[in-house]
């Protein structure tokens, strides 16, 4: 059964268009309600079910709030709000508070008029597809409000960003601290702000924030882990030894060092692993994904770890790693997952491990991944109609067809519709970065001309 609602990050789209609107999003709330306090009902001895709901900096995000607020206690499950939050941080509390919940109001790295609503489960994990299936399931069913007396209540959970602050602080090694560096964190204006800056200043750090005024309309712009020669620029201006990007909603990680050079997701992995691997202390091997470059895995191979691909999505790298039993993956975005230390993926708590594998050597960032190399890889996303289907293309798959005839195994081409945009991503890596090109722009010519783009 193909999911209507959930993609690949929970339900997300255009503020004000369908499904985030107020009313459909008080329904996902009470739709939410039933579904995902049902299996806890035995576990709560008569107790009113809660759940935990934070949200990033977008202005849209105050009536979103509202209308799941309605939606939960209307369904009878009592509320708390911690206000702005990242991600990370709401699967955290929720695991540690107990609660039966916890649900996010972000559109992650997207621009401030989109949001969107993801949630986690009571043990701080991304819901299974089966979960958002039966959310969805629900929500063809009408609402039927409790009565008076069963109603849910609305807290707000004051010292939200002081214990996440402390939960991160207590991801990094107790023996060793941030002395001596200057560190540029950009925040991208979002949930960050006021909890980034803290957590590696009170390891050590001399701390320069940048991004970190959000308005509620300057969520990821120009700034974050999605223009990291933003933070490029201030960490050469500073002089500083290194610079931290998070997006809007603090899951993604990008990394500057210290002459500019941009480190993303594969780098940040292939780091923290190297740094394990010569330790003892990586677990199995390390997941990615169809998009992680070809030089990622041939660096990882060459130290002797295993090396697995998921689909694109955290949600997938989380389920192969779970699956394998190990504890390092993620994506070339930025979501790196490091299952010891947390649930789901954290951009300020990967970035203490690579922080931590930085001490541990006495090497510096660049030094670190100068052993991973980059090949040349083109990404092109082709923006199409909400609804166009690959399937069935024969004119796409004619082009695909061509090119990975062309590469002759010395490439890859990875092509997928977006599952958070009405976006078609084509990717094309290799070698030869003019023939890489090439092949990337054939395939897209393709996509834009079966979709009338």
């Amino acid at each position: 059964m193909s999911r209507k609602y959930f993609g690949t990050d929970g339900v997300r789209g255009r503020v004000g268009e369908a499904p985030i609107t107020p009313d459909f999003v008080m329904r996902l709330g009470y739709a939410a309600g039933k579904v995902l306090v049902a299996s806890e009902h035995e576990a709560l001895h008569g107790e009113r079910p809660c759940v935990l709901i934070g949200k990033d900096t977008r202005v849209s995000g105050y009536m979103l709030e509202s209308a799941l607020e309605a939606g939960f206690t209307a369904a009878g499950v009592d509320v708390r709000l911690t206000g702005p939050l990242p991600t990370p941080g709401i699967a955290y509390l929720t695991r540690a508070l107990r609660l039966q919940a916890g649900v996010v109001i972000s559109a992650s790295h997207n621009p401030y008029d989109d949001n969107g609503i993801k949630f986690f489960s009571a043990g701080g994990n991304k819901l299974p597809d089966d979960t958002e299936l039966a959310i969805e399931a629900a929500l063809d069913q009408p609402m039927q409000t409790v009565a008076s007396n069963g109603l849910g209540k609305v807290k707000r959970l004051d010292d939200a960003a002081g214990r996440y602050i402390e939960f991160c602080k207590s991801t990094f090694p107790n023996a060793m601290d941030l002395r001596g560096l200057r560190i540029v964190v950009d925040c991208a204006n979002g949930a960050g702000y006021h909890v980034a800056p803290p957590v590696f200043h009170e390891l050590g750090a001399d701390v320069i924030a940048i991004g970190n005024e959000p308005d509620g309309f300057n969520i990821n712009h120009a700034c974050g882990a999605t223009h990291p020669e933003t933070l490029a620029k201030a960490v050469r201006k500073h002089r500083a030894d290194l610079g931290i990007a998070l997006d809007g909603d603090g899951d993604r990680l990008m990394m500057v060092d210290a002459g500019g050079g941009i480190a993303d997701g594969d780098r940040l992995i292939y780091a923290i692993a190297r740094h394990r691997q010569e330790t003892g202390q990586l677990k199995g091997g390390v997941v990615g994904t169809l998009m992680t470059n070809l030089g990622t895995e041939t660096a990882l191979r060459a130290l002797g770890c295993d090396f697995r691909r998921a689909r694109v999505g955290d949600r997938y790298v989380l389920e192969m790693l779970q699956e394998h039993g190990w504890q390092l993956g993620g994506e070339t975005s930025g979501h790196v997952l490091c299952l010891d230390k947390h649930t789901t993926g954290d951009g300020i708590v990967s970035a203490l491990q690579v922080l931590a594998a930085l001490r541990g050597t006495g090497r510096s960032l660049a030094e670190v991944i100068q052993d991973c190399p980059v090949f040349p890889q083109v990404l092109i996303n082709v923006r199409v109609a909400r609804g166009f289907k690959l399937d069935g293309q024969a004119e796409i798959l004619g082009a695909v067809e061509a090119v990975e005839a062309e590469l002759a195994g010395g490439g890859r081409v990875v092509l997928r519709a977006s599952g958070t945009e009405p976006l078609i991503r084509v990717m094309v890596e290799g070698r030869d970065e003019a023939q890489v090109n090439r092949c990337a722009e054939r395939i897209a010519e393709a996509v834009r001309s079966a979709a009338g783009a």
